[in-house]
């Protein structure tokens, strides 16, 4: 088994990713399935790998993934942030590259609460007058 060279957190909406980089082939494994198996949407898959494509750094390193929480589509985004930390994590010179990309910046959108006399966060009963 190869040297751990980072392990870094993602957050997106629900989900929260734990990303392990290690140097091989390009392998990527996320909860222990290939990347293409776990994710039904090459959209999801290329929005995942981003950071690995804008730092030239796709068949360098293995990355070994844990997510939980959330969708399908804040998974592929909690993947994407922890994913460029690591990358910072390794090789600071990459930060400018991933910054001017979007890549580290963590996106805080979040699903409203739902209140108390409400259908949902914001959406309310039917008003009747009579």
């Amino acid at each position: 088994m190869t040297t751990l060279l980072a392990q870094t957190t993602g957050r997106r909406k629900r989900s929260v990713a734990r990303v392990r980089v290690r140097p091989g082939t390009g392998r990527i494994t996320v909860n222990g399935r290939d990347i293409d198996a776990y994710f039904p949407s090459r959209i999801q898959i290329m929005e995942a790998v981003e950071p690995l494509v804008v730092t030239d750094t796709r068949e360098a390193y293995d990355v070994d993934a844990t997510i939980h929480g959330g969708g399908t589509s804040g998974q592929a985004g909690a993947l994407r942030l922890g994913l460029a930390r690591a990358l910072v994590e390794i090789d600071p010179g990459h930060r400018e590259s991933l910054k001017r990309g979007g890549f580290l910046t963590r996106d805080a959108r979040k699903k409203e609460s739902k209140k108390y006399g409400l259908k949902k966060a914001r959406k309310a009963p039917q008003y009747s007058k009579r």
